[in-house]
């Protein structure tokens, strides 16, 4: 379903867009791949990380085991905090420079973001603010992204699935992204074991983007066949048997491990063809002008924003149908068929109100924000993309009063 073009039928199948990745390798285990798969598409590697160094007896150190083994040589990039255009375009400069022809994501969204982003500017030039959305000139990718490989260690953004890199422009304080379905990562290997090694802080936030992905593309305007059934699926596994939970206390869980890589998988499908809503609306400002990892920001907003919008949609009608969808979560989230739909959506918002609370994620007042922000911030997130396809158009009032009771 092209975005904006919802439709809700009790039966049959409706118009809809998908995009996907060449190849998803998933299992415990599969990590020992990478020099093999690497080595299919070039020998110079430019390896983008943020999961440690070279020389710290970590992860960094078996890839540079495992590519040497499949005769690939490697250029590292420390992606250190959230992706701003000034990284891009450093690490494309290096790429260039030593002839690196395959691209690896090693880590969390911000290397995955830097990693693809780089994989398109290797092939259609120019320099990252040249394809940037709202922010700068908004060329289009045209030809396909030079192969890049992705292998994330945490289980949130989804980053290894999507069209989009994510970009910081400091002078416009504002996130915005360069996207194409060239940007689709040639292979995808997801082992579960390398999030063992994840802080419990970085797997809480990064747990909740996850969630509420699956949450906003299940009720966005461009949801549709497919993504509705990914979405519902991802939502069960982050919250089979507390899955995000267990990660957060425990880090050796490997089974919570598994499900919420899995369920990060899905949510990067999921937002990719059928876009978000109002918490990922407010992402972008909010990330480029204070201190707050995106992941926080989706947690401590979530809640509000589900409550906002069942408010407006009852409004419009009280047999509204994304009113069912998120009775549809509720019951998921809590495995209760039996709630009623009122009941299910009371219970969806305290689910993700008290899974917040009890993986301590802070208040955003915490970082800086303050009440005075929030127009300013209200404003700027009008301009995000994700808000325009948040199920029901919220007032100012309403986006604002969502942020105040985040603080």
């Amino acid at each position: 379903m092209a975005k904006g073009e919802r439709i809700d039928k009790a039966a049959g199948v409706d118009k809809f867009e998908f995009y996907g990745v060449g190849r998803i390798i998933f299992g415990r285990g599969s990590f020992a791949r990478i020099g093999e798969l690497a080595g299919q598409f070039g020998r110079s590697a430019m390896v983008i990380s943020n999961a440690g160094d070279v020389g710290d007896a970590g992860i960094v150190d078996r890839l540079v085991e495992l590519l040497s083994a499949g005769g690939v040589r490697q250029v590292f990039l420390r992606q250190r905090g959230e992706p701003k255009v000034v990284d891009v375009d450093n690490a494309t400069q290096i790429a260039r420079r030593d002839n690196c022809d395959v691209v690896i994501g090693l880590g969390g969204g911000s290397a995955m973001d830097v990693a693809k982003a780089v994989a398109a500017l290797l092939t259609n030039g120019g320099g990252a603010l040249d394809y940037m959305e709202i922010v700068g000139k908004g060329r289009k990718i045209t030809r396909p992204a030079a192969a890049w490989i992705a292998v994330p260690t945490t289980a949130g953004t989804g980053a290894e699935v999507t069209r989009n890199a994510v970009i910081g422009c400091a002078e416009r304080h504002f996130k915005a992204s360069i996207r194409s379905e060239h940007l689709l990562a040639r292979v995808v290997l997801v082992d579960p074991e390398l999030g063992v090694a994840v802080r419990p802080e970085i797997t809480a936030r990064a747990g909740m983007d996850a969630l509420c992905q699956l949450i906003e593309s299940y009720t966005s305007l461009g949801a549709g066949t497919i993504t509705d059934a990914l979405a519902i699926k991802g939502i069960a596994l982050a919250a089979a048997e507390k899955s995000l939970l267990r990660a957060y206390r425990d880090g050796s869980d490997l089974d919570a491990r598994q499900d919420m890589a899995a369920a990060a998988i899905l949510s990067g499908m999921t937002l990719t063809s059928a876009g978000l809503g109002a918490a990922h609306g407010f992402a972008a400002p909010l990330g480029a002008n204070f201190p707050i990892p995106h992941g926080t920001v989706c947690a401590a907003l979530l809640p509000h924003v589900i409550s906002a919008n069942v408010a407006a949609l009852r409004e419009q009608s009280a047999d509204h149908p994304v009113l069912s969808r998120y009775a549809t979560i509720g019951r998921t989230l809590t495995d209760q068929a039996g709630l009623c739909d009122s009941g299910a959506i009371n219970a969806c918002i305290r689910f993700v109100l008290e899974l917040a609370c009890d993986l301590n994620i802070p208040p955003l007042g915490e970082f800086g924000l303050t009440r005075n922000d929030a127009q300013k911030m209200v404003s700027l997130a009008r301009k995000s993309g994700s808000m325009r396809y948040n199920p029901v158009n919220l007032s100012d009032q309403a986006l604002a009063g969502i942020l105040e009771k985040a603080l």
